[in-house]
């Protein structure tokens, strides 16, 4: 036993011998480079590339890494033997990755390709500026040769775009106001936002799920259309008009909207803004991939038709408007009893140049929803193609939309509908003109009872049928259920209720219109006196 330790001394001592000799005869420089030369040899007879994507790319973070990192993790199977778990910042979906020193493999377009996730101690630091992470981290990509150029360029890319998808999905939505008009807070940002949470989607709202799937396709084309308007020279944006009855369903239709595409709001209040420069700060203040909405416009602030004030042809709008610019600082609304009229002086043409303008251009992937009750009563310019780009009536209860509401509210699955009460939904839905709205309140408070929730309903729209037919003769009605009083009557409140400051203008705009409602007779009498 002696002998045996005496010899493994004795071969130890040799071996240092023999290491200092090696470090006295090869200096560092040249082990490294016979190191070096002795990888490139490997290398050339390897079948496979490696690409290395570390974590921090000197003292900025890697965004591929990001990337690769939500990629990954939308692939990764939950059964597997050992998994992190991340939650990031505003997200309310927990993601699965690859743990440390793991690997995994990925195929695209027929291209398998590895994936390690590479995890070591950072050597001591000196002094620095910003301070690295004890660990080092980063992805090794290893492709086979003949498959780089076939594939890298395009894989990449392809994680770079479902990164940003995954991303949006699970990144909670935002409503954003500008309750402080155009005035900026501390940070800047004239917006305050709250989180999105409305639960509205295509599957639930109720209306022709043909001309849903039309909205659909149509959403889809635009998300997906980077590369269609950089072709065809336009701004990637689109307008939607929402038009209707009230109680149709267009608050739930841009809900769904934003659900659909994981898109943010920006709910635009008119009121609260002053002059055309603040509503092009507000625009700029908007990211892209987010919804601009306008709710009942014709009530917002004075954008009626110019063909009925000008009183007919183009020279004389534009005379109008011009005149209105000159006299009112701006074009806009002023408020009789302020100094220098000092109101809402947005014009019509700065709102079509937010809209369709130059400054329209300054973000990408943006939709613009206006919603109005009364669509005869905007303006024209403002309603073309290019700036309102799809019209979307939002009609009453239909028997489709009848249908997607006893599914939601009752559980009614299609069949489930006797087929004579079916008939019987059939014929007086149209007769009745009920709105979305007012067939769900019925159903609502009779959802305990699926069978006496629908005959309450029958009976509900089987008066109103009746009312409508009684009425039709007497009255004038619109789209086929409301009164013209009653409209009128609920915009005079909501005007009263959203802004109380233009009552002056309304006054004047009746006085105006009582003015050019005077018999012409008495104007005659008038000049012969």
């Amino acid at each position: 036993m002696k002998e045996y330790w005496t010899s493994l001394a004795s071969l130890l001592g040799v071996l240092a011998f023999c290491q200092g000799i090696l470090q006295t005869v090869f200096p560092p420089e040249l082990r490294f480079a016979f190191l070096k030369l002795f990888n490139k040899i490997f290398h050339w007879f390897s079948s496979y590339y490696y690409f290395d994507i570390t974590e921090i790319d000197g003292v900025n973070t890697n965004e591929l890494y990001n990337a690769v990192q939500l990629y990954l993790s939308s692939t990764v199977s939950i059964s597997g033997s050992r998994l992190s778990l991340t939650r990031a910042l505003n997200s309310s979906a927990i993601t699965f990755g690859l743990s440390n020193n793991d690997c995994m493999v990925d195929a695209f377009n027929g291209v398998t390709v590895l994936w390690e996730h590479v995890v070591t101690q950072r050597q001591s630091q000196t002094f620095s500026w910003r301070p690295l992470p004890e660990e080092k981290r980063g992805f090794t990509l290893r492709i086979k040769k003949k498959d780089k150029y076939l594939i890298l360029n395009s894989y990449l890319d392809f994680i770079m775009d479902k990164a940003n998808e995954i991303r949006r999905k699970n990144q909670d939505r935002l409503l954003y106001t500008n309750s402080r008009g155009g005035s900026l807070d501390s940070r800047g940002h004239p917006w305050e936002s709250v989180p999105f949470k409305h639960p509205s989607t295509f599957d639930t709202l109720a209306m022709d799920p043909k001309v849903k799937k039309e909205i659909m396709d149509d959403l889809k084309d635009f998300a997906n259309g980077q590369a269609f308007y950089q072709k065809t020279g336009r701004a990637w944006k689109r307008g939607y008009l929402l038009y209707g009855p009230p109680g149709t369903g267009k608050s739930s239709m841009i809900a769904a909207m934003a659900n659909f595409l994981g898109y943010d709001i920006y709910d635009l209040e008119l009121t609260e803004v002053h002059t055309n420069s603040e509503l092009r700060k507000l625009l700029m203040k908007t990211s892209s991939k987010s919804i601009i909405v306008i709710e009942d416009i014709d009530c917002s602030i004075n954008l009626t038709n110019r063909k009925s004030k000008g009183g007919g042809g183009g020279a004389s709008a534009r005379t109008y408007y011009d005149s209105m610019e000159m006299r009112g600082g701006g074009g806009g609304v002023s408020v009789p009893g302020e100094e220098g009229g000092g109101g809402n002086s947005i014009t019509l043409s700065g709102l079509l140049n937010f809209t369709d303008g130059l400054w329209s251009c300054c973000g990408s992937e943006r939709i613009f929803v206006f919603t109005t009750n009364h669509i005869e009563k905007l303006d024209p310019a403002l309603l073309r193609s290019g700036r309102m780009d799809m019209h979307i009536f939002m009609s009453h209860c239909s028997f489709p939309a009848l249908k997607i509401l006893l599914k939601n509210y009752l559980g009614y699955e299609e069949g489930d509908l006797d087929e004579e009460i079916g008939k019987e939904f059939e014929g007086v839905l149209e007769k009745a003109g009920m709105t979305p709205a007012d067939v769900s309140e019925v159903l609502i408070k009779n959802r305990r009872d699926k069978g006496n929730a629908v005959r309450e309903l029958l009976e509900a729209l089987k008066a109103r049928a009746e009312k409508n037919n009684v009425a039709g003769g007497s009255r004038e009605k619109v789209n086929g259920g409301h009164d013209l009083e009653e409209e009128e009557e609920e915009e005079q409140e909501k005007r009263a209720l959203e802004s109380p400051k233009e009552e002056g203008c309304d006054f004047v705009e009746d006085s105006c219109k009582k003015g050019d409602e005077k018999d012409p007779k008495e104007d005659n009498e008038i000049i012969e006196k």
